[in-house]
């Protein structure tokens, strides 16, 4: 990679950023795999044609839209590239709260795609997996979409208070701070899966308290303890701390799954970690988020994002048998016996 791809803080342009604030769409695919043992240099290639390929789909398809974010996972990235880890990436570590559970599960590359049109987005998509055939193992793959006026499948309104501008850029893409990778950002991924026979036997003033916002006009309530008040965080001195959430429906009503799929981007994982310690482990003295009683995590991944000019002229390979010192892991949650992650076929009934 060429020095000019990522300029440093006032020795240039900033670097261009990956699509990742682009306005809320219709329809959306997210496709998390690993990357199998020497299937390395065809990711790479992948990556790198990546911008391509998305020009090439939506060429032909102007009013869709299109567009496509790779992150990269903590352990893939030393497999990949002889570059400086950017200073955040971690692997996403798994919550234990005294009722709920935030699960670590495998994730090496995220494929975010967004668009107007499912069908633009799942051409993309199978041809990304076309490429990857044999080198990479599926872990997820969710076609989320747009519900009713912008609202999840509980019935509320979702993303309310997503920065705007250059408040958003602000929260979401890496500065100076880590020079390497400015222009980049992180995302943090978690499947949820509703118990919506449950949450609909609550009266709405119920399912409003746990939200803390009304469901018919989307106004925020004082509500202490509220969803909407554990993932509002702030720094000593009382800034405000944000993030982008680009989070969509997904479900399958014959197989009774009804779910969201949470995606939250910022210029570092730390705010979003502490949003979910609050939701999962609780903030006193209102405990853990009472979401969580309808809404079980089923998945969770940390992945950088880069800088688009990184992708387009990658960094060069590790040398052949050797990378650099990773981070370590955290130690897992036990797991059911017969060794699988206890989601099944990701439908509620299946979760232990």
């Amino acid at each position: 990679m060429t020095s000019a791809s990522l300029p440093e803080s006032g020795a240039g342009p900033a670097p261009e950023p990956q699509p990742v604030l682009t306005p809320l769409t219709a329809a959306a695919i997210f496709l998390v795999v690993t990357v199998d043992p020497g299937g390395e240099e065809t990711v790479r290639d992948l990556l790198a044609d990546l911008s391509g390929l998305r020009r090439a789909f939506g060429f032909g398809a102007p009013d869709a839209s299109l567009s496509c974010v790779a992150g990269i996972g903590s352990d893939a990235w030393d497999r990949l590239f002889d570059y400086p880890r950017p200073v955040g990436l971690h692997p996403f570590v798994e919550l234990a709260g005294t009722r709920h559970r935030a699960p670590a599960t495998p994730g090496d590359l995220l494929f975010h795609l967004r668009g107007s049109r499912l069908d633009v987005c799942f051409a993309l998509a199978a041809e990304i997996m076309r490429r990857l055939r044999g080198a990479v193992t599926l872990q997820d793959e969710v076609q989320g979409f747009k519900y009713l006026d912008v609202r999840d499948l509980l019935g509320f309104v979702d993303g309310t208070e997503n920065p705007e501008g250059a408040d958003a850029r602000a929260a979401v893409l890496i500065g100076a701070e880590d020079a390497p990778h400015a222009g980049g950002s992180y995302v943090i991924v978690q499947k949820y899966l509703h118990d919506l026979e449950a949450w609909n036997r609550l009266p709405v003033e119920a399912q409003e308290k746990i939200i803390g916002r009304t469901k018919a006009t989307n106004i925020e309530l004082d509500a202490e303890g509220s969803h909407v008040a554990l993932n509002t965080v702030t720094d000593p001195d009382g800034t405000e701390r944000d993030i982008l959430r680009d989070n969509m429906p997904f479900g399958s009503p014959g197989r009774g799954e009804f779910g969201t799929y949470f995606i939250g981007y910022a210029r570092t994982p730390d705010v979003t970690e502490r949003m979910l310690r609050n939701m999962f482990l609780g903030a006193p003295p209102t405990g853990y988020d009472r979401i969580l009683d309808f809404s079980t995590a089923v998945t969770g991944t940390l992945f950088h994002v880069p800088a688009a000019g990184l992708l387009d002229d990658l960094p060069g390979a590790p040398a052949a048998g050797g990378t650099a010192a990773r981070t370590p892991a955290p130690a897992p949650l036990p797991r059911p016996a017969d060794g699988s992650l206890g989601i099944g076929n990701l439908n509620r009934s299946t979760i232990a």
